[in-house]
């Protein structure tokens, strides 16, 4: 049994025949958030629910999608414990700088739920406020390639596989080499602990690269992938239009409905070689 999946005791019908199994079913646990600043206690950002694993990578991702750290040097530590007798767990980020943090905090009063691409916005121009770093005028891909990406993040997708409950969200080269994987509960999430390893390995802004995941592009999928500085999103799923506004905006390449044989190219079609 992977981590992430636990066995589910399930009664099946197939065929006619009653069976018992052990199901294996994606975990989904709630994450607590909190920011500390020298050695004062910690305060709480926020919950997420989220599938365990990488919970230090998702922290990072969502602090960076969030504005609230630019850098990995602006995280002193990243503390991982469990959350007393509720379920889940915790991860304590210590910043080396208080000003973003506090500020993070007293936007987000009730925040009950994190990795939200409008979490804690006062309006709706702050949606399209964040800044983004520019994104490059490349890569230029094959359409091929592009059209295969499903398939090369397959065996990357092991809970997918064992639950059929996980979204994934994969990096490529442009040449369609498998970067970096991870899988969650939820889309945002997926996408959080992909850019918390660029971030925390020192790779970001991630220019000329592709970004694919396994469902749907909305807004805060977008606003993910613009802050770390990927040029191209594609998706098997649809976008919303409040994401492809933004991505025509910024210049990103957004690509959804991605199968065998076909794709619809919404913003930035000028990157796909056909």
């Amino acid at each position: 049994m992977p981590i992430g999946a636990q066995p589910w005791p399930t009664t099946f019908f197939l065929d006619g025949t009653r069976g018992e199994l052990a199901d294996p079913v994606a975990i989904e646990d709630p994450l607590e958030i909190q920011l500390a600043f020298d050695d004062a206690p910690a305060t709480q950002l926020a919950v997420t629910l989220r599938t365990p694993g990488h919970d230090r990578e998702l922290a990072a991702g969502l602090l960076y999608a969030e504005g609230i750290v630019d850098s990995a040097a602006d995280i002193a530590a990243l503390d991982e414990a469990a959350a007393g007798e509720a379920p889940g767990s915790r991860v304590v980020a210590r910043l080396t700088d208080r000003r973003n943090g506090s500020r993070a905090i007293a936007a987000r009063p009730f925040l009950s739920t994190a990795a939200c691409g409008l979490c804690g916005k006062a309006s709706v121009d702050a949606v399209f406020a964040s800044g983004f770093p520019a994104l490059p005028p490349g890569p230029c891909l094959a359409l091929p390639l592009l059209l295969d990406l499903p398939r090369r993040m397959a065996p990357a997708q092991e809970l997918f596989a064992q639950t059929g409950g996980i979204h994934a969200a994969a990096l490529f080269t442009a040449d369609g080499e498998l970067l970096l994987s991870r899988e969650d509960v939820g889309r945002h999430n997926a996408v959080d602990k992909v850019v918390g390893a660029l971030l925390l390995a020192g790779r970001l802004p991630a220019g000329e690269t592709i970004l694919a995941v396994s469902g749907r592009i909305g807004f805060e999928i977008v606003q993910k992938a613009l802050r770390a500085g990927v040029p191209v999103l594609a998706a098997v799923g649809a976008p919303s239009t409040l994401a492809l506004r933004l991505a025509a905006r910024a210049g990103m390449t957004v690509v959804g409905f991605v199968r065998p044989g076909r794709c619809n190219v919404y913003s930035g079609v000028e990157r796909i070689a056909d």
